[in-house]
């Protein structure tokens, strides 16, 4: 069994540290927020699960560097940003693996919607010095596709129905998250 962390931000700056020690999962929800997380996997065989999910209004900027300490951990982050407004989200990501930690998995999927004209970035960085590590990234920039709004509109679904339920199954990727403990976070996708 995992533990479960919470974390909720909503028009702040704030730094997280985490020493991982246990298999963990991270739901980490922002709404127009920056914030700087730092994970050190500090015991062979933990695994750590990170998503983040951001709803943008202003210049903001996300970083997250999870270092493998010990040999076989395994980190999986998924961060997905909605950028509503012209203007900046910056997505900063770094896996590091060092030279005495072997059979490791390290992997990142960074994507953000822009839904206007707005200016994103994101950086995603893999510090490996051993051979023996599974390790991948990727990087997605744009607008949901023109075919799921299409395929939806074809149902029926008015537009700003699918935007919303498109924004739902981005930003909402579980079925095991707390709905009263991220219930502000989904409110806010309904106003978007």
């Amino acid at each position: 069994m995992s533990k479960i962390i919470y974390v909720v931000d909503n028009n702040e700056k704030k730094d997280y540290n985490y020493v991982i020690r246990e298999d963990t999962v991270i739901y980490h929800f922002s709404i127009n927020s920056s914030s700087k997380v730092n994970v050190t996997l500090d015991k062979e065989n933990v695994s750590l699960y990170y998503y983040y999910s951001t709803i943008n209004y202003e210049d903001n900027d996300f970083s997250i560097k999870i270092v493998h300490n010990k040999s076989n951990t395994h980190s999986e982050v998924f961060n997905h940003g909605v950028n509503v407004k012209k203007n900046k989200l910056n997505f900063d990501v770094t896996g590091v693996v060092l030279k005495n930690s072997s059979k490791c998995v390290c992997n990142q999927e960074n994507q953000i919607i822009n839904m206007s004209d707005g200016k994103s970035s994101i950086c995603p960085n893999l510090l490996i010095d051993n051979y023996d590590v599974n390790s991948n990234h990727s990087a997605y920039i744009g607008k949901f596709k023109d075919e799921e709004i299409f395929y939806m509109e074809s149902r029926g679904i008015p537009r700003d129905a699918c935007n919303r339920l498109l924004l739902n199954g981005f930003l909402i990727n579980s079925d095991s998250i707390s709905y009263e403990k991220v219930k502000d976070f989904i409110l806010e996708i309904e106003n978007i």
